[in-house]
């Protein structure tokens, strides 16, 4: 096998028969051991490393899921995405699969192991952005948004207080333990930070979940991170709902850039699977704004809307509103 190629595959989702993949080849990725460190060099080390990367464009991909075997090839930035149809019907929970990257003669160079996420058919399946709704980031001005990222590591960034609380309370809605409702983490956030936010959320005690990041990006783009891929995310969300038509979706961003108007134009077209749509308020200059599109989105459809401030607001609206129970 070849050492320095390497293959990520990142948690994947399905429903029954349909399943979904995501991951990068890389020629060459700097080894990225995170250690907890409250020192600002060692997190600032850390956090470029995960930029010091080089894709395999164009390499053949091969999947192992439950005996069957899917060929694929990477794209221009070593990204790659199997979606296929099972033999036979996948159950509820976590299911490991293999991905190999093949050089030209279909010798295994590398091999990389992942997860899919298929959850049980609850009633409500959730859709969370992660930066300003789940993670304290400043993503709206850049300079505050790389001092989070530089000078903290996954276990010191800070969730908005009783977000934990909310969030499972949401998991657990109308469900059982041994039932939780799915959620899906969907960010304009690059691959580069999967590990890393998984950590965060897994630290934090967040519900486990599939994330959806936006294009990976090299060290010279670091500056920009966070800072593209509104209309990706739309895309990336509206295949969750097609993948998972029967279930009822309640959408949870902030208006400190586009997810208002995101969620919005994605309830108007999917009403009758929307359920709810909350947005935390963190600028306050755009309340206004996103309020009216809630308004609109509320009265055209019925469908629940709030904008909250902090957590508990969020929970006493969903007790009232008998989305979680009091």
């Amino acid at each position: 096998m070849n050492k320095s190629v390497s293959v990520k595959v990142y948690h994947g989702y399905g429903h029954e028969h349909n399943l979904v993949v995501y991951g990068h080849v890389f020629r060459f990725k700097a080894k990225t051991k995170q250690a907890y460190s409250n020192n600002l060099f060692v997190n600032i080390f850390h956090l470029l490393k995960l930029f010091i990367l080089k894709p395999y464009p164009h390499v053949k991909v091969r999947l192992t899921f439950q005996g069957q075997q899917i060929y694929n090839k990477t794209e221009y930035d070593g990204f790659f995405k199997f979606e296929w149809a099972a033999h036979k019907t996948v159950s509820a929970g976590w299911h490991g699969v293999k991905v190999e990257a093949l050089d030209g003669n279909d010798a295994v160079m590398v091999i990389g192991h992942g997860q899919i996420f298929v959850p049980h058919l609850t009633q409500y399946a959730f859709i969370s952005d992660i930066d300003d709704t789940v993670m304290i980031s400043h993503s709206a001005t850049l300079g505050r948004r790389l001092r989070e990222l530089f000078i903290k590591n996954p276990r010191t960034r800070k969730t908005f207080r009783d977000t934990h609380t909310l969030y499972h309370a949401f998991a657990s809605s109308h469900t059982n333990a041994n039932q939780p409702n799915p959620f899906f983490y969907v960010s304009s956030s690059e691959w580069n930070l999967y590990d890393y936010l998984v950590e965060t959320f897994r630290f934090n005690k967040m519900p486990e979940g599939a994330f959806l990041l936006n294009q990976i990006k090299r060290w010279k783009d670091l500056l920009r991170t966070g800072r593209t891929g509104h209309e990706g995310k739309l895309m990336r969300v509206m295949r969750i709902l097609d993948a998972f038509p029967n279930q009822k979706f309640v959408f949870i961003g902030d208006n400190s850039q586009q997810d208002p108007v995101i969620y919005t134009t994605i309830a108007k077209k999917y009403p009758q699977n929307i359920a709810a749509i909350y947005i935390r308020n963190i600028r306050a200059e755009k309340a206004t704004q996103a309020q009216a599109l809630l308004d609109e989105i509320s009265g055209l459809h019925g469908i629940k809307t709030c904008l909250f401030t902090t957590s508990r607001e969020a929970i006493t609206y969903s007790i009232k509103t008998k989305l979680i129970n009091g």
